[in-house]
């Protein structure tokens, strides 16, 4: 290998920042302009090459993090796109929004609370008005508050919480916009690490993610036939505002992976974009992990 090819070479130890972070505390949902470091969504980073042209696509919780970079990467690849945030998270949505638009992409942005069917029913309907179609389903919003205490501090108050978004609002949300999907759609969600290798401090969080990997899997099966395929991505450690609104400690955020550090929202992108094109047309069921080098079975 001469100079010139590694020169185009990408370290992914060194690619973003690494642990220790500075202390850093939020009341949830979190703000990515309070984040230090600021979290990358790929907006000087990612690249489209066409690969979702004129899809329509919703995806919840797409203010921020993971899901603000699945948008970004959805419009530069051609789809227009709905998402929805909470209502606390409209400044959030807006940043999303403008970039979506800047991609020459139609952005709608629906104030949400999926623990409620009604809302998530209503924003299929929405999605359905503003696009015309939906074809791509993007079931990311979560919600987690770490309780380094043990399962007599978790409340039935966050524990109801945590399944009506993690779990309830996914049910919904894809219960109501199969009803309109026509075959060659796709349905992918968002997974964790945590499905496979549960963190004691987050019980409740980790078995709806074990809960969403049986769904997909399920899922597949029972829409395979009608030509719609159903995935979804395990992250590991991210960095997004959820973190310094949900856990104790931050500072140390990510360290535990292989690779030294948490991952940025923008490079779990890639993954849902794959996912969602016809690159991966015989690809249904599958869980993709990208837990930066967490072995996972």
């Amino acid at each position: 290998m001469n100079h010139h090819d590694q020169a185009h070479l990408t370290d992914p130890v060194t690619l973003h920042p690494r642990p220790p972070f500075p202390e850093q505390d939020q009341d949830h949902p979190g703000s990515t302009e309070a984040m230090d470091p600021r979290p990358d969504h790929g907006e000087d980073t990612y690249q489209g090459h066409g690969l979702l042209r004129e899809r329509k696509a919703l995806v919840t919780g797409g203010d921020s993090g993971i899901g603000r970079a699945v948008c970004l990467a959805f419009a530069r690849e051609g789809a227009d796109v709905v998402f929805a945030h909470l209502p606390e998270e409209a400044d959030e949505a807006e940043e999303t929004s403008r970039l979506i638009r800047q991609a020459g992409r139609t952005a709608l942005a629906v104030p949400c609370d999926i623990r409620h069917e009604d809302e998530c029913t209503g924003l299929v309907e929405e999605a359905m008005g503003a696009l015309g179609g939906i074809d791509l389903l993007v079931n990311n919003a979560a919600y987690q508050m770490a309780q380094p205490d043990g399962i007599g501090a978790i409340t039935t108050e966050q524990f109801d919480r945590v399944m009506k978004t993690n779990l309830y609002g996914m049910f919904w949300l894809t219960k109501a916009a199969l009803a309109h999907m026509p075959r060659g759609g796709s349905v992918i969600n968002t997974a964790s690490v945590q499905g496979y290798q549960p963190s004691p401090h987050l019980l409740d969080y980790a078995m709806t993610k074990s809960a969403i990997i049986s769904f997909t899997h399920n899922l597949a099966q029972m829409l395979a036939g009608r030509g719609i395929r159903a995935n979804a991505v395990a992250p590991g450690p991210v960095w997004t505002p959820l973190i310094p609104a949900t856990m104790p400690d931050p500072t140390r955020f990510g360290e535990q992976s292989p690779l030294g550090r948490p991952a940025q929202p923008a490079e779990m992108a890639g993954a849902y974009v794959f996912l969602a094109s016809d690159q991966a047309s015989y690809i249904t069921g599958e869980i993709v992990n990208a837990t930066g080098g967490t072995p996972l079975p």
